[in-house]
């Protein structure tokens, strides 16, 4: 290993950059200003370097210190999380779990009771956020995430893709003026998702009714919804035709609250998967969740192959 300046002085020279001021940065370490400044200077001469430029009424970083700084942060991130991993036992029994609300509330949770009964002695703990956890800072074993992978320094492993597809409340297709095909929708609401995840590929509804070939129809119109669960639940409600992603959807398609009227469905680049820390991958109860959430995607998979279709 090469040979690294001292931890203490490191960890010094860190809070008073965040903070410019070796007073405050006593004060988070709880030593003396006198210490903070002894330990800057333990760091200046171990790499022959400044570190501050100091005038009478501030402090400011030099050049090369401000390019280090993010990484000598990351580096103390790291640290914490390793840590973590020494102290956690491999046998915890509380599962913190962190996923986002529409995949918590159509997907995770109404499932969950068969991870339960099945690890009665395991308590999961479920935060359902819009905002990716940061590992390093959060006290989160596992999340599922949805999104297009590739996320650094984490393990991960896909647990089912996606495709979107019209979907609508039985009611209106039987109305007087019933939802037949593609282009009756100009006598329907049509409702958008607009959650945040940034995927290209998910069709809307001015592409969907482009490729279907409808000329007639306004594909702007109607409400926008920030979450996918709401605008599956508006469709629920028979507020309009939603494009919604079959997974989210699946529960409402079985049992008839819902309805494909045109079969027509995109699949999506984007899809499920569980990530954690590699850290984490030691624990008997991240172990076992990850078994039953694998054995839950693929019988959502098989399930909304055989979903129902309007004809």
């Amino acid at each position: 290993m090469k040979t690294l300046p001292p931890l203490n002085a490191l960890r010094a020279f860190e809070s008073a950059a965040r903070h410019l001021s070796f007073t405050k940065a006593a004060e988070e370490l709880r030593v003396t200003p006198g210490a903070v400044s002894q330990q800057i200077k333990t760091l200046e001469e171990f790499i022959d370097a400044r570190v501050f430029r100091r005038s009478k009424r501030a402090l400011f970083l030099t050049d090369n210190a401000q390019s280090a700084l993010p990484a000598l942060r990351a580096a103390f991130d790291k640290l914490e999380e390793a840590s973590r991993a020494l102290a956690a036992p491999g046998d915890a029994k509380r599962l913190n779990v962190s996923v986002a609300p529409s995949i918590a509330a159509k997907w995770l949770v109404p499932r969950l009771d068969g991870f339960q009964e099945r690890h009665p002695d395991y308590e999961v703990w479920v935060s359902a956020d819009m905002n990716l956890v940061d590992f390093a800072v959060d006290d989160v074993d596992l999340a599922i995430r949805y999104g297009p992978g590739g996320y650094d320094g984490l393990a991960l492993e896909k647990l089912m893709e996606e495709t979107i597809l019209p979907v609508c409340s039985p009611r209106l297709l039987s109305a007087d003026a019933p939802l037949a095909a593609p282009q009756d929708l100009a006598r329907f609401t049509l409702l958008h998702d607009g959650s945040p995840d940034k995927d290209d590929s998910a069709p809307t509804w001015p592409m969907w009714l482009k490729a279907a070939g409808v000329e007639d129809v306004d594909g702007t119109r109607g409400p926008k919804f920030n979450q996918s669960s709401l605008v599956i639940e508006a469709a629920v409600a028979g507020r309009g035709v939603a494009l919604a992603k079959s997974a989210l959807a699946l529960a409402d398609l079985e049992a008839g609250r819902l309805v494909v009227p045109f079969d027509r469905s995109t699949p999506s680049r984007f899809a499920y998967y569980v990530v954690h820390p590699a850290s984490k991958a030691r624990v008997k109860a991240v172990q076992a969740f990850k078994e039953w959430l694998t054995e839950e995607a693929a019988d959502t998979i098989d399930a909304a192959a055989l979903a129902p279709r309007s004809t």
